[in-house]
């Protein structure tokens, strides 16, 4: 801050709340990727490091490091190459995500970030749930069981529209509880996993390349995967060096998990 704001900081930050907290405030200009048509998002709230920050910790032992960006990048696809994982956890990201609650759950699986989350027992929870595109309603994979196949349900838009109006009427007495006095943490059980929620997710660079392994792969779920992949097109642009590395190593990073 400038000497004038330290002065006066209370009426500067009042009329210029952007020059306290810039990044957290109103994130990073194109940090934004919306997913699942608009409903769900994914955010670049804040990152500590870059490319640099990866090199700087790999050369700890020598100093100050190298002279050219080559060689920078050469190093960088060595350890990459080499399991030398280390110096990508000196790389943070923290993220504010919109998800059902069915990828939430698979999501904070990875025990690898910090997260908080919108709390149901606090605050009235909104009036939001996943619907799916009737594109991508499909039979059981019989095979695998946590999979689907490519054939679509005959019935998949009248189907859609029970499950909208079973969220209405399920929405609608959660909030006729709440109005008779019921506690928040009580009247919301009914409501399915289709409910959006949202937290914020701060992770090291080294953890977010093993989850986006599992997450991207095409046996991941499809939302799942939008959700990986709205997050690693917003990584490559702190760190694009280091997940360029990554795109040729996806396979370890996979088995390391």
């Amino acid at each position: 801050m400038t000497r004038e704001t330290s002065r006066q900081p209370r009426e500067f930050l009042a009329n210029h709340p952007e020059a306290e907290f810039p990044l957290m405030s109103f994130g990073l200009k194109g940090s934004k990727r919306n997913v699942l048509g608009g409903d769900g998002f994914v955010r670049l709230v804040d990152f500590m490091g870059d490319d640099a920050a990866v090199v700087q910790a790999a050369r700890v032992s020598y100093g100050e490091g190298t002279k050219t960006k080559r060689e920078d990048s050469a190093l960088i696809r060595y350890l990459m190459k080499n399991r030398h994982t280390s110096p990508f956890e000196m790389v943070e990201f923290k993220f504010h995500c919109k998800m059902p609650m069915f990828i939430a759950r698979q999501w904070v699986r990875h025990r690898t970030a910090s997260i908080n989350e919108v709390s149901g027992r606090y605050s009235e929870l909104p009036d939001l749930f996943f619907l799916p595109d009737p594109d991508t309603v499909t039979t059981q994979d019989k095979k695998n069981r946590q999979g689907r196949t490519e054939k679509l349900i005959p019935t998949r838009v009248a189907d859609i529209a029970k499950i909208k109006a079973h969220n209405e009427i399920g929405y609608a007495l959660y909030q006729e509880l709440l109005g008779k006095g019921w506690a928040r943490e009580l009247a919301r059980t009914h409501l399915g996993v289709g409910l959006y929620t949202e937290w914020y997710w701060k992770i090291d660079m080294h953890n977010l390349m093993g989850f986006l392994a599992l997450r991207t792969d095409p046996h991941a779920q499809k939302e799942m995967q939008d959700y990986a992949n709205a997050i690693l097109e917003l990584a490559r642009t702190v760190a694009p060096v280091s997940f360029e590395a990554w795109d040729a190593n996806k396979r370890f990073w996979a088995e390391y998990q």
